[in-house]
């Protein structure tokens, strides 16, 4: 893995992704080859508005595999975006620049992949939650998983862009034993650490005022079936209180039932100090732990600190 060159598709062409990205590589420099995927009319404009000096070398995808890269160059592979206003033109241009990776993953050109974000109502149908689920869908992977990483703690969401109100009818013993599941697998094999998984609970203080308690018929069993079989997992733990520091000493990933339930607390710790790990692919997919961010666009104040951390974990 240590030779590899890490494939950046740039995302949404509307975003802060190419400031953090000029940022970043200006930052430090890393071990690994940067492989840019991007539109060259987006890029040269950014660089000439920016008064980066940066040179930029193109490729097809044939050049790729015979040509050796220079740590000096942005090494792009140019994609065609004809209109940034279109919604069917920016729709394309992401679906060119995903489907190129895919092709270089797939050929094992590399297995450390980032991408940069993306407004999903540009791209995905309501099928498809998020992008996650699309690369995982384009993989058939049906247990995959969002782990948001930091050294210290990492949490992943057992349900991701769900509307609250249907999250109860996506929880059960066997999605949770799956989800403990690929968490110890993948911290074992990538991270070489055993994992100290904390559950929460899905209702308030783990109770109901209902006779169906979740919490005691689902998320409890799910835990014991597990435990059982070796791995470090307990709980359910109220998730007002899990993240309290006496409590994020004695575990190192806590699953949570939804979305913000792990991510709010997360973002409040570590603030842009995590990276997006989609757990369970064929190789490392990692994205910067914020979005596109349009209202900060042109006014070079992004920090670029998640994704100087998600190159520095490819690296």
């Amino acid at each position: 893995m240590k030779n590899k060159p890490i494939l950046v598709v740039a995302g949404d062409p509307q975003s802060v992704f190419l400031e953090i990205f000029f940022k970043a590589i200006n930052f430090k420099k890393y071990k690994s080859s940067i492989i840019l995927i991007c539109n060259k009319k987006i890029l040269k404009l950014f660089i000439k508005k920016n008064n980066i000096n940066k040179k930029i070398k193109i490729f097809n995808l044939k050049e790729l595999y015979q040509s050796k890269l220079n740590p000096n160059y942005v090494n792009l592979v140019d994609v065609e975006c004809k209109n940034i206003q279109s919604l069917k033109h920016v729709k394309k241009y992401l679906n060119q620049s995903f489907n190129i990776a895919f092709e270089l993953l797939n050929n094992n050109f590399t297995n450390k992949f980032i991408n940069g974000p993306i407004n999903k109502k540009k791209f995905l149908d309501n099928k498809l939650l998020g992008i996650t689920e699309y690369i995982s869908n384009k993989y058939n992977i049906k247990n995959s998983g969002m782990l948001i990483y930091n050294k210290h703690l990492s949490v992943c969401p057992l349900t991701t862009h769900l509307p609250i109100k249907m999250v109860y009818k996506y929880i059960n013993k066997k999605v949770i034993i799956d989800k403990i599941k690929l968490i110890d697998s993948f911290f074992k094999t990538y991270l070489k650490v055993k994992p100290r998984i904390a559950v929460t609970g899905l209702n308030p203080h783990c109770e109901s005022i209902l006779k169906f308690n979740e919490d005691e018929k689902i998320v409890t069993k799910a835990i014991i079936n597990q435990r059982d079989k070796g791995l470090d997992v307990n709980g359910p733990f109220p998730a007002d209180t899990i993240f309290l520091k006496k409590n994020r000493d004695k575990y190192n990933v806590i699953l949570g039932m939804y979305h913000d339930q792990v991510l709010a607390p997360i973002k409040a710790i570590y603030e842009f100090q995590a990276i997006n790990i989609t757990m369970g692919l064929p190789f490392l997919r990692i994205t910067p732990d914020h979005g596109p961010n349009i209202s900060m666009i042109g006014k070079n104040k992004s920090n670029p600190i998640s994704l100087i951390r998600a190159l520095e974990f490819l690296d």
